[in-house]
């Protein structure tokens, strides 16, 4: 059996980053609806992440998305580090952008057009010298890029455009620093993706060394697919390097962490515990944005889920699993999964909590502490932080 005290000193190491564009104004392609209290800019960004840190204990960085976390001044994002540092926290990753200007119509880094590749590249690159003035270890790059009709492009031409710019950025990337490679199945192209699946961005990253790792956004794939297996495969070759938290029902991908199925978020976070995935070198990160509920209590509603699907996991009987499995004991193996699965972790994670000097119950403890009706009641007038602000 595991032992608590280890799964608690475990739990007390797991750090959780949460998105700034969490914080802001978000819906869907149809609506985004304004809430009051919203942040305006990226230090008021900051402040409401740093309300979810005070209260959970294990959310210390907050991730980036360029430009719509754009500050002014030669050291305007060094100034944004060291306000952050104030607040308790770090600069994450940091995400690029080139899905929304008008230019990446027919795609950006992959785009027949050589301008706008050269465009979408200086972006690239510009994020890395962000990363340079925060100190992030992370660049985070989704592509938009695909085509929507046969023959519309050509398909090879455009991967091999793809690895053109991805071995530029690559080969600006600090001693220290990484590159990690989001994919999507669909949407916004609906016949060929540039970057579909996890085995396309693993082949890119393979050719590109170790500094280019994938990532795994909980969301991007097919109804059915095992996510599991993809996180115990790219573990094994050393190349999952980070996670994008969230959960779907059908297409989209921007509910809270385990809201449809909670039970393939304990399955991914054993794969993660039992691939020795459970380090700094795989960040978790959430990506979600919350359209109709709170924001705050929202993220920390997301960081409480992906908590006890860890803790969890963390009670896995290892040695009675190995032996139901080494004996193909298929019911036995199950049961040993299900039982941890079933476990009321709550109380394991208050204590966890309490150990830290924090609240046992975050929700209750934002609710407590007044944040809420203050940010409103501050935050009148200007312009309210979402997408594409």
């Amino acid at each position: 059996m595991t032992a608590v005290s280890a799964v608690k000193a475990a739990l007390k190491t797991q750090a959780i980053e949460t998105p700034s564009w969490a914080y802001g104004n978000s819906g869907t392609r149809f609506k985004v609806f304004a809430q009051p209290g919203v942040p305006r800019t990226p230090r008021e960004k900051l402040d409401d992440a740093a309300r979810v840190h005070q209260h959970t204990g294990v959310a210390p960085t907050v991730a980036l998305h360029i430009p719509w976390d754009k500050v002014e001044g030669s050291d305007g994002y060094a100034d944004l580090a060291k306000y952050a540092q104030g607040l308790g926290l770090r600069l994450g990753a940091i995400n690029s952008n080139v899905f929304q200007d008008d230019d990446y119509k027919l795609g950006s880094v992959t785009n027949p057009d050589p301008a706008v590749r050269r465009k979408a590249l200086g972006h690239l690159l510009e994020c890395v010298d962000i990363m340079d003035a925060t100190g992030s270890r992370d660049l985070k790059l989704w592509f938009s890029d695909g085509t929507n009709y046969p023959g519309q492009d050509d398909i090879r031409a455009r991967q091999d455009r793809l690895a053109e710019a991805l071995a530029a950025v690559y080969e600006r990337l600090g001693e220290h620093q990484r590159m990690l490679l989001e994919y999507k199945f669909f949407e916004p192209a609906f016949y060929a993706t540039d970057v579909p699946d996890w085995g396309t961005a693993y082949a890119h990253c393979l050719k590109l060394g170790p500094k280019a790792q994938v990532v795994v956004d909980t969301g991007h794939h097919a109804p059915g697919t095992n996510i599991e297996f993809i996180v115990a495969l790219l573990l094994r070759e050393g190349r999952l390097g980070a996670f994008d938290f969230n959960s779907r029902f059908y297409a989209d991908d921007d509910l809270m962490v385990g809201a449809a199925d909670p039970f393939q978020l304990f399955r991914i976070m054993y794969e993660v515990i039992r691939g020795g995935g459970f380090t700094p070198d795989v960040a978790f990160m959430l990506d979600q944005c919350h359209n109709i509920e709170a924001k705050i209590p929202a993220i920390i509603r997301s960081v409480m889920n992906v908590q006890e699907a860890t803790a969890k996991a963390l009670l896995v009987d290892g040695e009675a699993l190995g032996a139901a499995q080494r004996s193909g004991d298929v019911l036995a193996a199950n049961a040993v999964l299900m039982d941890a699965y079933n476990t009321d972790v709550r109380p394991l994670l208050a204590e966890v909590r309490e150990e830290l000097d924090l609240d046992p119950d975050p929700i209750a403890a934002y609710r407590r502490s007044g944040w809420a009706e203050k940010i409103v009641a501050e935050r009148v007038g200007g312009t309210q932080a979402g997408w594409g602000a």
